[in-house]
């Protein structure tokens, strides 16, 4: 019962005729380069219905041509048949399940392919709207919904549907009038048809919704074990659990119920069409109205009939839930890129100023974060960013970045409007060193090569060595060829920084972003990532967004931005003497030191 409820949809899920025929075209579309073999499995499912049909219309003629005449010759011949037959439809239905499978897995990865390249493509503006675990879904739950539609659905559809219309149109021609008095049962499982529909849905929705209740327990429970033993709350946690896991039970066993009904429904309404068929068709047969063969074929024909009917019900919320699956990730495709520039847009220029033009920007509409922020930073210039918590330091250097685009004024470098060049080229002119390093599964020298896939070991070390930190890596276990495990665990706050610094290194940029690179470094490794960072900064453009105002002390000028403004520019001597608003964060800063 499980895999049909497993196609279940919320309100918003659901497709208008517009939507899903828009779908429909496009998956089609994506489907076209495996249309051979979509054709193929079509094709092979005919014959299987073809197949299973032939089975009862060679026991017809058993009957009539073979048993009731006393040809021994058309009855061997009819049961040599049935066996060729057989074996046809094992061999067509196992070829169209594995040509299926290999067009909707086919499908189901360049579907993945496509939605990952366009998510790594996104910009910034597109993550601030779009929640992660939402985008992790699209990816995950969607995904598999489409999972167990090409795994079982697709394949019971289609075949359910050409076993059903062949079996009508067989039925038809071997008599019109016992097939309308065998559907006289039809309208009852058309209703209970709709109401099982209708029902199996709210039962699916209510299950999800518990069992997203459940996961979150859970989560809570596992995530939180240290503080729940740390109170001895476990059996507080325990009795929270198993009420949310029997409410889950509870669910579960009103969607079981539901199947319980609609099945016997279905079953019950075979069994009475058969009867119908063998009673009328026997006074029909005494009359000598029809053969007993045809009698025989027309049942067998009949109750295979029935069993289409129940899967195309029970199907129905699968192929809605995939198709409103498909809609979402295809929205996710259609999503245009921001933060992009024209195909033949020009490289950014290797060296120059970098002009900030009374730019404003804000995440929001109409809650400016920068207003009118005018700023020359000279080629070579180390300038810091300063400023309290909030006032836009960060998104200065977000902005220079192109990360994001200046809701007013413009940033030029070198004379060039950043919007104006090739984003690769801005990428690999400009290098961002984050707050926290962030690292992949996998070594160290590989986190490191992410700034440039094509680099040498030796290239690597020599990278290291020119920020002076290659013989931290060195005392690793294994030296570079150490695995940080997931988001680096394995190595220490102050060593996954010393990787981004290093990245920087490799990549060897004209103009160098820090951005509070420090902060969350341990003291042990301070020292040296500070030593790195100075050597790293020498013979470029550098942008510092300091947290500690040592850091400002060693640039050449200081930017101090308060309230998304500009309000004081200078040298840090200068500015100390000022008596103004960095003077007051410094002697701040100094307190707290002194304290």
């Amino acid at each position: 019962m499980g895999w049909w409820m497993a196609g279940g949809m919320t309100e918003d899920d659901k497709l208008d005729r517009q939507a899903t025929g828009k779908v429909l075209r496009r998956t089609i579309a994506m489907v076209r380069p495996y249309r051979r073999r979509a054709i193929g499995a079509f094709a092979m499912l005919l014959v299987f219905s073809l197949t299973t049909l032939a089975g009862p219309l060679l026991v017809r003629r058993a009957i009539d041509d073979g048993l009731q005449v006393g040809d021994r010759g058309v009855l061997n011949q009819s049961i040599a048949a049935y066996v060729v037959v057989a074996v046809l439809a094992y061999l067509s239905f196992r070829a169209a399940i594995a040509s299926l499978a290999l067009v909707g897995e086919g499908f189901l990865r360049d579907l993945r392919n496509r939605v990952f390249q366009q998510l790594l493509r996104q910009s910034m503006p597109f993550y601030d709207s779009n929640n992660a675990g939402v985008l992790v879904s699209r990816m995950t739950s969607d995904v598999d919904s489409l999972q167990i539609l090409v795994q079982l659905g697709l394949l019971m559809f289609v075949n359910a549907t050409l076993l059903l219309f062949v079996s009508l149109i067989t039925l038809t021609i071997l008599d019109p009038l016992l097939l309308v008095i065998s559907m006289l049962t039809m309208p009852f499982v058309a209703a209970a048809s709709v109401k099982f529909h209708r029902e199996s849905n709210r039962a699916y929705l209510a299950v999800r919704d518990r069992v997203g209740t459940t996961l979150t327990s859970l989560q809570e429970g596992i995530s939180g074990v240290r503080v729940v033993q740390a109170y001895a709350r476990e059996e507080v946690q325990i009795d929270r659990f198993a009420t949310t896991n029997r409410d889950l039970y509870l669910t579960h066993m009103r969607s079981v119920k539901l199947g319980a009904w609609y099945l016997p429904v279905v079953e019950m309404a075979g069994a009475v069409s058969t009867a119908l068929a063998v009673g009328v068709g026997g006074w029909m047969v005494r009359d000598g109205q029809i053969t007993l063969g045809t009698v025989a074929a027309f049942v067998l024909i009949l109750m295979a009939m029935f069993g289409p009917v129940q899967q195309l019900s029970q199907l129905f919320n699968m192929v809605q839930s995939s198709a409103a699956s498909l809609h979402k990730l295809y929205g996710l495709l259609d999503e245009p890129v921001v933060i992009d520039a024209a195909a033949d847009a020009p490289p950014l220029p290797a060296g120059g100023e970098i002009v900030l033009h009374d730019v404003s920007f804000g995440y929001v509409a109409d809650e400016p974060v920068l207003k009118g922020v005018s700023l020359t930073i000279g080629e070579g210039e180390r300038v810091a960013f300063v400023g309290p918590t909030g006032a836009g330091k960060s998104t200065v250097a977000k902005l220079i970045a192109r990360f994001y685009d200046p809701t007013a004024g413009s940033i030029t470098i070198g004379d060039m409007d950043l919007r104006d060049a090739a984003v690769d080229s801005l990428r690999s002119h400009i290098t961002v060193v984050p707050q926290e390093g962030f690292l992949f599964a996998g070594t160290v020298a590989e986190n490191i090569r992410l700034a440039r896939p094509d680099a040498s070991d030796a290239e690597i070390r020599a990278a290291l060595e020119r920020v002076g930190v290659i013989e931290v890596f060195d005392r690793l276990p294994e030296g570079l060829a150490t695995e940080v495990q997931e988001r680096g665990s394995r190595l220490s706050a102050g060593e996954k920084q010393l990787v981004s610094l290093a990245r920087a290194a490799l990549a060897d940029p004209q103009i160098l972003i820090l951005d509070e690179a420090t902060s969350s470094v341990d003291p042990g490794t301070e020292s040296i990532v500070e030593q790195a960072m100075e050597t790293l900064m020498q013979g470029r453009t550098v942008i510092v967004i300091a947290h500690r105002l040592s850091t400002s002390e060693r640039c050449d000028r200081v930017a101090v931005i308060d309230a998304g403004e500009l309000v004081e520019l200078g040298t840090h001597d200068d500015l100390v003497a000022a008596d103004g608003h960095y003077a007051e964060l410094f002697e701040a800063w100094t307190a707290g030191l002194a304290g």
